[in-house]
C-alpha cells in the first residue's frame, strides 16, 4: 500500500483551534475526507494515518467517525489522557475501534519533564497491551527526554512526528542530528519525513532547503524506519499537496523501488499495522 501517514480534519471553530493564528489564515477552514480523498487519487495513495489535533476524547471519537465512513482512512492517532488514573480502562473502551492504532499528546506545548512524569509512564506502559503506538510530538530541546522516554520501553512502538521539528529556518542542526542519531539507535522508532517545509520559512524554502535534514533523518533511521507524511492541511501554510509529496518523493529517488515503497507506504502499514 501507499499511505499518507500523517494528516488532519477538522471542524474549524476560532474559540477551540487557538493555534491557528492570524498568519495561518488558509487553515481557517473546515477540512474533510472529501477534501483530502482526490488528492490522495492524484497521486495513487491508497489511503491515510488521520491525526488528533485537538486534546479531547471527543476529538478522537470525531476522527474514528470519519474513519467508519470512509475507507480510505486506514487508521487513526488520537488521544486519550494518558495522565489518567483510568487509562487502562478508556483503553479498554476504546479497543472496540479497530481503526485506532495509536495515541499521541502535544508534548511541544509541555513542559520541560512531562515524559518523564510517572502518571504520564503508567500511560505508555498500558498502550503496549493494546498494541498501540505512540506518536511523540516535540521540538528538538526534548530530544534528549525522549531518548530517556524511549529507552524505559524497548517494547513499545514509537514514532517521531516531524523529524522532532529541527530548526531549519535558524539553519541550526548540529544539536539536533545528534539527538537524532541518538534516538535512531533504539529499534523500537520510527521516524515520519513530515512537516519539514513547516518549520523552514514557509515562503522562500526549496528542497535544497531541507535537503541536509532528510540527509540526517535517513542516515540515521535508514529505509526500513522513515514513514512518509504530508501534514495535510498544516503543510499547505508552505504550498500545496504536490509540493511537499514531490518534495519527499524526488529524494528518494536514490532509493531502491523497494526501500521506495517502503518509505511511502509498508512501513506505515507494518508500524501501525494497517489492513490492506
Amino acid at each position: 500500500m501507499k499511505i499518507d501517514a500523517h494528516q488532519h480534519f477538522w471542524q474549524f471553530n476560532p474559540q477551540k483551534d487557538t493555534w491557528i493564528t492570524n498568519e495561518m489564515t488558509v487553515l481557517k477552514s473546515d477540512f474533510f475526507p472529501k477534501d483530502l480523498e482526490p488528492l490522495l487519487e492524484q497521486h495513487l495513495f491508497d489511503g491515510c494515518v488521520a491525526v488528533q489535533a485537538g486534546t479531547s476524547e471527543k476529538e478522537t471519537l470525531f476522527l474514528l467517525h470519519l474513519a467508519e465512513k470512509n475507507p480510505f482512512i486506514k487508521g487513526v492517532v488520537g488521544w486519550l489522557d494518558l495522565c489518567d488514573k483510568n487509562i487502562q480502562e478508556r483503553l479498554h473502551h476504546f479497543s472496540t475501534y479497530k481503526k485506532l492504532k495509536g495515541l499521541r499528546h502535544i508534548v511541544q506545548a509541555e513542559p520541560n519533564g512531562f515524559m518523564l512524569r510517572k502518571d504520564f509512564q503508567r500511560g505508555i506502559l498500558a498502550l503496549e497491551k493494546h498494541n498501540l503506538t505512540y506518536d511523540i510530538l516535540i521540538f528538538p530541546h526534548q530530544l534528549e527526554e525522549a531518548i530517556e522516554l524511549v529507552c524505559k520501553f524497548p517494547n513499545q512502538k514509537f514514532i517521531l512526528d516531524h523529524c522532532a521539528k529541527p530548526y531549519i529556518k535558524d539553519k541550526k542542526i548540529t544539536v539536533w542530528k545528534n539527538h537524532i542519531e541518538k534516538l535512531a539507535s533504539f529499534k523500537n522508532v520510527v521516524c515520519k519525513v513530515s512537516g519539514l517545509s513547516t518549520e523552514a520559512n514557509w515562503n522562500t524554502w526549496k528542497k535544497e532547503t531541507i535537503k541536509p535534514y532528510l540527509e540526517v533523518v535517513f542516515n540515521a533511521f535508514g529505509t526500513n524506519r522513515t514513514i512518509f507524511g504530508s501534514d495535510w492541511p498544516v503543510s499547505l501554510l508552505t504550498g500545496n499537496y504536490s509540493k511537499i509529496v514531490n518534495l519527499i518523493e524526488d529524494y528518494i529517488l536514490q532509493f531502491s523501488k523497494t526501500e521506495q515503497q517502503q518509505i511511502m507506504g509498508l512501513n506505515a502499514q507494518e508500524w501501525y499495522s494497517l489492513d490492506n
